[in-house]
């Protein structure tokens, strides 16, 4: 059995890990250890650049806490202005012992509402909470769920993009000479 050590006790993110490698590697049995890290960044990201660094340091982070795992993963959510207005995403990184993937969920576009008190200084899932009655959505079904009925939850969205960020793993001799070293650029916080 394989171990995937989560950077997150989100239990969303680690069903979203869990059905991506288990889709990926279908021969192989899997234990999701969830492990809370930090991710270096503002809590909630508002650009791309910090979003992907992110879900690297805490994918990092996890590897330095919980050396004994065979993939670590970090995930990490945030938004971004655009024409359209404020875009809500998360970025994927996974670490194995030799190689290193990521990929970025698909893109929508936040209501209003929502966006606003996300530009005044609130966490997305606070600002639905609010907008929408609901309680703890981030640890449920996401903006995403909440937008289409849950014909897409916040686990589905992240579940995609940790396939994606598995193509590099499965396939590491394609890869190899564009990687360099495996581990990507990552900024530690202090004390790890």
């Amino acid at each position: 059995m394989k171990t995937i050590v989560v950077a997150s006790t989100n239990p969303v993110k680690a069903q979203a890990t869990l059905h991506g490698f288990q889709r990926m590697f279908p021969q192989e049995t899997f234990s999701v250890v969830p492990v809370s890290a930090p991710s270096g960044v503002s809590d909630q990201p508002m650009n791309s650049a910090d979003t992907l660094q992110g879900a690297l340091n805490r994918a990092a982070a996890v590897q330095t806490l919980q050396p004994q795992g065979d993939f670590w993963v970090g995930i990490e959510g945030g938004v971004e202005e655009d024409a359209g207005g404020l875009a809500a995403f998360a970025w994927v990184a996974v670490l194995s012992s030799s190689a290193s993937g990521k990929a970025r969920t698909g893109t929508f576009f936040l209501p209003p509402r929502v966006a606003e008190l996300v530009r005044q200084g609130k966490e997305l899932g606070e600002a639905d909470d609010i907008v929408f009655g609901a309680v703890n959505s981030k640890q449920q079904n996401g903006a995403i769920g909440l937008l289409t009925g849950d014909v897409i939850d916040r686990a589905a969205l992240y579940e995609h993009a940790v396939v994606l960020a598995l193509v590099a793993i499965r396939n590491p001799g394609l890869y190899a000479e564009s990687r360099g070293d495996a581990r990507p650029d990552v900024r530690l916080p202090a004390g790890l």
